[in-house]
Order: C-alpha cells, then sequence, then structure tokens
C-alpha cells in the first residue's frame, strides 16, 4: 500500500502522450427521435487514471535515473532517492514552500564530506497529501538596516535568496534579480552557494527542535548542485515529482 506524501501533476502532466480525440458518448433515449439523441463526453475516472498514469511514468522515468549520490550529475537530470528526511514549511511570506531535508550528517571531520551529500527537495506547499507539515521560522531572510545610501532599504540576506528562488523557480533554480536589481547568472553564483549552506544550518537547527523525520523515496529533478569542501558535504538541491513513505 503506498502512503505518497508529495506528488506534483504538473510533473507528470509534462509526460502526458499527445492527447486523442475522444468519441462521444451517445446514449438514445426510448420512445424519443433521433433528433433527441443525447450526447455526452466521456467522464473518466480521474483518480484510476492519475495512478495509472503515475505508474508508467515512474517506470519510464525509472529506466533513466541515477541515485541522487551518484558523481557527475548536472541541473535537469532525474534522480532517484532513499533517505530519512524531514519536511518542513517556513512561517510568514514563504509557507507555500515546502522543503524536504535529510538530517545533518552526525560528523563534521572533512573526512565525513567524501562519504556522504546532503538533499535538498523544494515543491509547493499545494502538492501535499495527507497532514500538514511542521512549520517553523527558518533562517532570516532579509535585514533591515538604516546605513548607507539608502536609509531603510531592506537586504536580503543569502539565504533569503535561495528561499526567494526556491518558491518561484519551477526546474531548475532560476537566477533571482538582487537587492542591488542585478541578476544572478548561475546557481553556483557565490551568494547561492552560502545560501544553501546557511538555510541547511537553520533547518538543521530547527530539527533539533521538532523532527518529522522518517524514510522516504521517490524521484526528483535537479535543481542545483553544490560541491563538497573539505569541512562540508556536498548538496543536491532538487524538485520532487513524487516523494512517498518507504513501508
Amino acid at each position: 500500500m503506498r502512503e505518497i506524501v508529495y506528488l506534483s501533476e504538473g510533473k507528470l502532466n509534462q509526460f502526458m502522450p499527445e492527447p486523442r480525440r475522444a468519441l462521444p458518448a451517445v446514449k438514445l433515449h426510448a420512445g424519443v427521435s433521433l433528433a433527441g439523441i443525447n450526447v455526452e463526453n466521456p467522464a473518466p475516472d480521474s483518480t484510476r487514471d492519475l495512478r495509472r498514469h503515475l505508474k508508467q511514468v515512474e517506470k519510464q522515468v525509472a529506466r533513466h535515473t541515477l541515485q541522487y549520490t551518484e558523481p557527475e550529475l548536472t541541473p535537469g537530470r532525474w534522480v532517484r532517492f532513499s533517505a530519512p528526511l524531514n519536511w518542513v514549511t517556513l512561517r510568514g511570506r514563504y509557507q507555500d514552500l515546502v522543503l524536504f531535508v535529510d538530517p545533518a550528517p552526525e560528523s563534521t571531520h572533512p573526512s565525513a564530506a567524501g562519504t556522504t551529500r546532503r538533499l535538498l527537495l523544494h515543491g509547493s506547499a499545494r502538492h501535499l497529501r495527507g497532514r500538514p507539515p511542521i512549520q517553523v521560522d527558518g533562517p532570516e531572510l532579509s535585514v533591515l538596516t538604516s546605513g548607507g545610501c539608502s536609509a531603510g532599504m531592506t537586504f536580503v540576506t543569502n539565504a533569503g535568496h535561495v528561499v526567494s528562488a526556491l518558491a518561484h523557480a519551477l526546474d531548475p533554480l532560476e537566477p533571482e534579480s538582487g537587492a542591488d536589481g542585478e541578476n544572478s547568472s548561475e546557481p553556483t553564483d557565490p551568494r547561492h552557494r552560502a545560501g544553501i549552506r546557511d538555510l541547511l544550518a537553520a533547518l538543521d537547527a530547527e530539527s533539533t527542535e521538532v523532527s518529522t523525520s522518517a524514510m522516504m523515496t521517490g524521484y526528483a529533478r535537479v535543481s542545483a548542485l553544490l560541491p563538497e569542501t573539505t569541512t562540508e558535504a556536498s548538496c543536491l538541491v532538487a524538485s520532487p515529482l513524487i516523494v512517498e513513505y518507504v513501508n
């Protein structure tokens, strides 16, 4: 029995075949002339069709996907995952953004960075199924300052730029306008790299208060890949098609 936590019907529909024109259903009423024929469009069982289509898509995707821990992954590639994940939404402006993140590695020793890869999934809360996720404060997304040439200007933090990009982008992670009006050109922009680290740190801190960690599996499209450093593991950022409990 499958217990689905998240399902993006938008991504599912990207795999739809060319639509076939359905023949209308014709109802003949006894004692009514030909002019009284009632022509109706068919009403398919949407739930049954959705399940069948999902099964077909998963079978198709499974033939071409790698594990999210594999090297040489690039944005746009599909990956499969099976990992313990916490799932949360942020309070306030970005409450429609849902994040799935694996627990922080137990060891921060440099040698541990090469043995694991963090997983951060981002999606829309409207695709969630079942119980609502935990709401957390998350990182500080903006700071107010009266200094500089523009008194009272709001400066968005690195994590704020990343959260905004994840909330508004489809796939992959798209460039986001900066506070100065200029566009960052790549997801590997230093601001995004620092922001992803800041976001992970904030989510890790929240998970020590309330843990929702459970083994989950599914498929996702890579948005960005944060390389490992001498002290931190790499991180794969991806947007899921489906997330379900491992039963």
